[in-house]
């Protein structure tokens, strides 16, 4: 190949390279941009992200998502049951039976109300059918009647007497031991006293099924008739409630699962629990007159009988005179 040949040849390649150069470089960074834009997925390719659903609570106007009732909600729906006063009851573990006695909580049964009648006459008045009463008591002692029981669903006659009274006992419905080692240690004498003979703790009930309840709570003994149970715990978590004991976590769940069969059990009216007591009271019972032993002296069973006969204050030697009377040992009784 001759020198002037081959000279033509590489001028001709040359031209066609700086050709190609300018062809590249003719926009500076578009061959960078071109592959930058290769190298990201197309944004229109990208699956669409899930939006939430739009409720009536954020202002939306999509459709409201179906709404469970609130906690708030479910409370006023309870409000007023017993399941809703169980929750407001305290749980804590026994406390000893240390310093119990029966007279911690009075001696016997009283008549706190002032009605001139005592508790157990007052339950057995209000529990009882086809009752008949003591000549001259003022409708206050009962001497027989027939009792539904509330704890066998059996029914039973009741007549008044030494070997015949117990067939029907005056149960309390949280049991004076039991109250004891969960808070009533706590509570003044008055207070227990108080309790001892609240109407809403007491409850005329069949001897035997009481004696086998004995200081039992709801955990270790519940009625055999389970037609009543609901509306056992729930009298037993009123007057917990009522004078501010606790349960133990057995007790508290023993009750709870009770009160699951019937959500809507109300919450016992006291009201209720006292109407006998309130009617005595307004016919004029609390005017009861002494009862008279057999030399003619009158007896009174407590401070009120004293009150309703005029004889208050009372004094050693005075006729029915009783050292019950005098708590402070000064030979006057029945003062306040």
């Amino acid at each position: 190949m001759n020198v002037s040949f081959r000279t033509t040849v590489l001028s001709a390649l040359a031209a066609v390279l700086v050709a190609a150069g300018a062809a590249g470089c003719g926009q500076p960074g578009a061959a960078g941009a071109s592959a930058a834009t290769a190298a990201q997925p197309a944004e229109a390719s990208q699956p669409a992200q899930p939006q939430p659903a739009r409720t009536a609570e954020a202002g939306g106007s999509g459709t409201p998502a179906q709404q469970q009732p609130s906690a708030q909600q479910q409370a006023e729906t309870r409000a007023g049951t017993a399941l809703a006063q169980l929750s407001t009851i305290g749980i804590k573990g026994r406390a000893p039976k240390t310093g119990y006695s029966r007279d911690r909580f009075g001696d016997g049964w009283q008549d706190p109300d002032g009605n001139g009648c005592d508790a157990r006459n007052d339950i057995l008045n209000r529990d009882l059918a086809g009752i008949r009463h003591r000549a001259g008591t003022h409708g206050c002692i009962v001497t027989s009647g027939t009792l539904n029981d509330p704890y066998t669903a059996a029914r039973i006659s009741f007549v008044r007497g030494n070997a015949t009274s117990t067939a029907v006992q005056i149960d309390h419905v949280v049991a004076l031991s039991d109250a004891w080692q969960k808070g009533a240690q706590l509570l003044s004498a008055r207070q227990r006293l108080a309790f001892a003979n609240d109407p809403l703790n007491l409850i005329a009930a069949d001897g035997p099924a009481n004696g086998a309840k004995s200081d039992s709570d709801a955990a270790s003994w519940l009625p055999p008739n389970r037609g009543f149970r609901c509306r056992y715990v729930a009298r037993q978590t009123a007057v917990k409630a009522k004078y501010g004991l606790w349960m133990t976590q057995a007790e508290h769940d023993a009750i709870a699962r009770v009160l699951s069969s019937c959500p809507q059990e109300p919450v016992p009216s006291a009201a209720v629990a006292a109407r006998r007591t309130t009617a005595a009271a307004a016919a004029g019972t609390s005017r009861i007159p002494a009862e008279a032993s057999r030399s003619g002296v009158p007896s009174y069973r407590n401070c009120t009988e004293v009150k309703a006969a005029g004889e208050a204050p009372i004094r050693a030697g005075d006729p029915g005179w009783d050292t019950k009377f005098d708590r402070d040992g000064d030979g006057v009784g029945c003062e306040s």
